[in-house]
């Protein structure tokens, strides 16, 4: 038995276990087995019954509002399973301050993260209070929804209807990021030479509508990763990224990213992928593995969401991750997702078979003849490169299409596509 985010372990009770349960409370529920020390060995307490009493005593008198807990108690092993699930009158405070659990820690939350509790509380979402700034024009948003929605009165009652402004509290955040001009930060965009300390072009769109930093960062996108190729008489568009699958991470990046922090959305071109992290991990209440298979059932950005899918951005709520995955479904390549605590990174590798060569990866494509296959070992040989560079080299190479893996394990061999 090992702690974990969603278990601790105390061989002895102190009231140190009370920041754990406002942690548990504030997120995602968990457990505190008294009785067993941090190496998982059982060592057992002397009088549970009266100890039981102690800790609900404790949980009572300590932690603002009472927390929903039940205890399971081991009269053979003499240990207390403490169970304290997710609450819904956020935050849980323990001598005023909330916790949270970081890996198999407790720490004390930020003050961001305390105001996020609180709207939980509250059953509110930042993009719902009040804006800053009551000063605002929709001209972009006008014209989108004009062309997308055919609506030629745009109004103050559209704006109620798309749930942006109210008579008692004016334009809340959400209209503040979609009016032509906001406080609000942006995306940022690198585009790469040969490696990371050349930067070829820069883009950032911020204090602009989020509609306006959609539409321009699709433009940066189709100057680099679309062309047109010619056959006979036909001008034939080309894609080195599926622009279907490019289109999904920005939109789901807009409206799902944490907007209470000052943080870009970062875009990183490079010659063989594409990078984009946005800020904000996963919303409370979504495992992992549901997002990784679309099931995402909980928005963090709503009204934002709904204006994306009525413009026809989106197609479906939480179906994203599935449409970027389907995207690649006829390509050996396939996009990779990386989940941070306050992060998510989406990377999307090139689709095209021929993609530009650094010297040292075409001195080891110069060694494959038509046909031949060739192992590691092999191409050490010929080539003079210590192993460890050459296997990063083989890597790009499959990932940029020019060869292929054959077998695995010691067995394992390359073909020149």
């Amino acid at each position: 038995m090992k702690e974990s985010r969603k278990l601790e372990l105390k061989s002895t009770i102190t009231n140190t276990f009370l920041k754990t349960v406002s942690a548990f409370s504030n997120y995602n529920s968990g457990k505190i087995i008294f009785g067993i020390d941090d190496n998982g060995k059982v060592v057992g307490l002397k009088n549970i019954e009266e100890l039981c009493l102690d800790l609900e005593n404790k949980i009572n008198d300590n932690i603002s509002p009472k927390p929903d807990f039940r205890f399971i108690k081991d009269s053979k092993k003499n240990i207390i399973t403490l169970i304290v699930e997710e609450g819904m009158n956020k935050p849980y405070l323990y001598k005023g301050k909330a916790y949270k659990r970081n890996d198999t820690a407790t720490v004390e939350v930020d003050n961001i993260e305390l105001n996020r509790l609180t709207l939980s509380g509250l059953n509110q979402y930042y993009e719902e209070l009040k804006s800053r700034n009551q000063n605002l024009e929709f001209k972009v948003l006008q014209k989108e929804l004009q062309k997308k929605l055919t609506i030629k009165n745009f109004s103050e009652d559209v704006l109620k209807t798309l749930n942006l402004y109210d008579d008692k509290n004016g334009y809340n955040n959400a209209a503040e990021l979609l009016a032509d001009k906001n406080n609000f930060s942006g995306i940022d965009i690198a585009k790469f030479g040969e490696n990371i300390d050349e930067i070829s072009d820069r883009n950032l769109f911020i204090n602009i509508s989020i509609i306006s930093q959609y539409q321009k960062t699709l433009e940066v996108f189709n100057r680099y990763y679309k062309y047109e190729q010619i056959s006979g008489s036909e001008r034939i568009e080309k894609e080195l990224i599926p622009e279907k699958a490019f289109r999904e991470v920005i939109a789901n990046a807009l409206i799902h990213r944490t907007w209470d922090v000052n943080s870009n959305i970062r875009i990183l071109m490079f010659e063989d992928k594409l990078e984009v992290s946005s800020p904000g991990g996963l919303p409370t209440g979504i495992s992992e593995k549901e997002y990784l298979n679309g099931q995402i059932s909980q928005l963090r950005n709503p009204i934002l969401a709904n204006v994306f899918f009525r413009l026809k951005y989106i197609e479906m709520f939480g179906t994203g991750i599935k449409r970027i995955n389907e995207s690649y479904k006829d390509f050996a390549v396939k996009p990779n997702f990386e989940i941070f605590e306050n992060s998510i990174k989406i990377t999307l590798p090139i689709i095209a078979t021929k993609l530009f060569l650094t010297t040292d990866e075409k001195i080891v494509m110069d060694i494959f003849k038509d046909g031949s296959i060739l192992s590691s070992s092999e191409i050490v040989e010929m080539t003079g490169f210590k192993k460890d560079k050459l296997n990063r080299l083989l890597k790009k190479l499959v990932q940029k299409n020019y060869i292929e893996i054959i077998g695995n394990g010691r067995g394992t061999k390359y073909l020149k596509k």
